[in-house]
């Protein structure tokens, strides 16, 4: 496996790869690489010839009160992980070569991008929308995979790819999550013992909502109430918003006519957890939960 730091020296790379016919993939992640990642790691192995995973703690999508000097940065073992799943090339650039002096171009965000995360983190997508441009540029992959449990993100880097005629085919792999249902974050390790299990109240929250559909309620305002009365029974827990949204638009449904998305986001002291779950909802059928297409 090779480690390029340099956008330039990947760029080569990908030139190089690009001229015989290779397929590049490309993994984005800011390190701390936990099972999600793997999970995103090995669908991409089998969808491309050349595999790239970056690995960047992308300064511009954090807010000024956010945890950007104290997010986990085992570069060592990420690397024996990406070493581990036949990745061919680690791309670790700096801060300094992503945003070199003199930078100003930032990304102009879709609507989809201020509702929800957007608005509880004013500045996180425009960041997330410009890092990925950058890396689509250096890169050059045709595959990228991203992890539902960023659902809103990966709606945004769709609408990305498709507005600015970018190219690249981007794969949403389902959520990885543990035993009791907590989706995979790198960020859960900032929990207590006693948050960890907490935590899994709001899967609990998303699941209600997603019952509720599945016996055949179509008022959206029932199916939020169904998840925030789990909720409220955990008082350590602070909602942020409970949502029944339109899976493309990010929309609130006020009827959940064919399929929808239940996002959550909840704060469990100083950690800020999100999720989601995907819904369809056939007429004359059971409904089906976590995916579809």
């Amino acid at each position: 496996m090779k480690i390029i730091r340099s956008p330039n020296a990947m760029a080569a790379w990908s030139e190089g790869f690009i001229r015989e016919g290779v397929k590049i993939g490309l993994v984005p992640t800011m390190g701390a690489l936990h099972e999600g990642h793997r999970a995103l790691i090995r669908e991409a192995r089998l969808r491309c010839d050349a595999l790239v995973v970056s690995i960047f703690v992308n300064p511009t999508q954090f807010g000024p009160q956010e945890d950007l000097a104290q997010y986990p940065r085992p570069i060592s073992q990420d690397q024996a992980l990406c070493r581990k799943e036949g990745v061919d090339v680690c791309f670790e650039p700096t801060v300094k070569t992503m945003y070199p002096s003199g930078f100003q171009t930032m990304v102009t965000l879709p609507a989809i991008a201020r509702r929800w995360e957007g608005e509880a983190r004013p500045h996180h997508f425009s960041g997330v929308a410009t890092v990925v441009t950058k890396l689509f540029g250096i890169v050059r992959p045709l595959i990228a995979l991203f992890g539902q449990k960023d659902f809103q993100q990966s709606v945004l880097v769709r609408q990305l790819v498709k507005d600015l005629d970018l190219g690249v085919e981007i794969v949403v792999h389902p959520t990885v999550r543990e035993a009791d249902g907590l989706a995979l974050s790198s960020r859960n390790i900032y929990l207590s013992p006693d948050d960890r299990i907490r935590a899994a109240t709001l899967y609990k929250s998303l699941r209600a909502g997603a019952g509720v559909i599945r016996e055949g309620m179509t008022d959206g305002a029932t199916v939020q109430n169904a998840m925030v009365q789990v909720v409220k029974k955990e008082p350590t827990l602070t909602i942020d918003y409970l949502a029944v949204c339109d899976p493309t638009t990010l929309e609130p449904l006020s009827y959940v006519n064919s399929r929808a998305v239940l996002l959550g986001a909840v704060q469990l002291g100083a950690v800020r957890l999100i999720d989601n779950l995907l819904v369809a909802f056939p007429r004359r059928s059971s409904s089906r939960i976590e995916g579809f297409s």
